[in-house]
């Protein structure tokens, strides 16, 4: 039996990749990308964008939801409850009036049902976004701006608004809550916080 080399294998699997967490966007670079959606009329992009903010979901279950996730009757509610794939629990959300509005006019344009998926395919055969297709119009809206698709993804979208709100009030445990993280740990994790905290510090500190 041939050795294998070990090191020649993780060297080849991630070459040329970037290894790590997805960067957050800023918000100088929510409001580019937002102006842009708006200024192009891609009404299902913006309802996309801005859900995928307020929601902090995975892009596994952003992609899932239905119209009834988010709404009572012909109104779009100002917070929603959803079932997380990847763990079994629920997380809740705030739909902020922003969004509602843009969701709502999405709607409207594709005469979407209770029933119906909010993001249906344009793809024959699946009734729904895939998340390979998120990723994709996640890198288009970052590109679009100059930014590098390589250093963001769905997560980014994920990590957003949570990462500007724990800016805002160093609340780990609101952030824990809003992730629907099991584990504070996780959060901390995820956010990258004890790093980024480390860097400012530095920033801030002259010698």
């Amino acid at each position: 039996m041939k050795s294998v080399n070990v090191d020649r294998i993780a060297q080849s699997w991630n070459k040329g990749k970037l290894i790590g967490q997805k960067a957050p966007l800023k918000l100088k670079e929510i409001w580019a990308i937002r102006i842009r959606l708006e200024l192009s009329h891609r009404v299902r992009d913006l309802a996309l964008f801005n859900l995928a903010l307020d929601s902090k979901l995975r892009g596994c279950d952003l992609v899932k939801l239905r119209v009834k996730d988010i709404s009572h009757g012909d109104r779009i509610s100002s917070r929603a409850i959803v079932m997380q794939q990847k763990t079994g629990r629920p997380v809740q959300f705030e739909i902020t009036e922003q969004t509602r509005n843009s969701v709502s006019q999405w709607i409207n344009y594709e005469h979407l049902g209770n029933d119906n998926y909010l993001f249906p395919s344009r793809i024959h055969g699946s009734p729904h976004l895939s998340t390979r297709q998120y990723a994709r119009i996640v890198s288009h809206w970052v590109e679009q701006i100059g930014l590098d698709p390589s250093n963001y993804g769905t997560h980014t979208m994920r990590r957003t608004k949570a990462s500007l709100i724990y800016r805002r009030t160093k609340n780990l445990r609101a952030v824990q809550l809003l992730l629907g993280h099991t584990k504070l740990e996780s959060t901390v994790r995820y956010l990258g916080i004890e790093v980024d905290d480390a860097l400012e510090i530095a920033e801030q500190t002259e010698v």
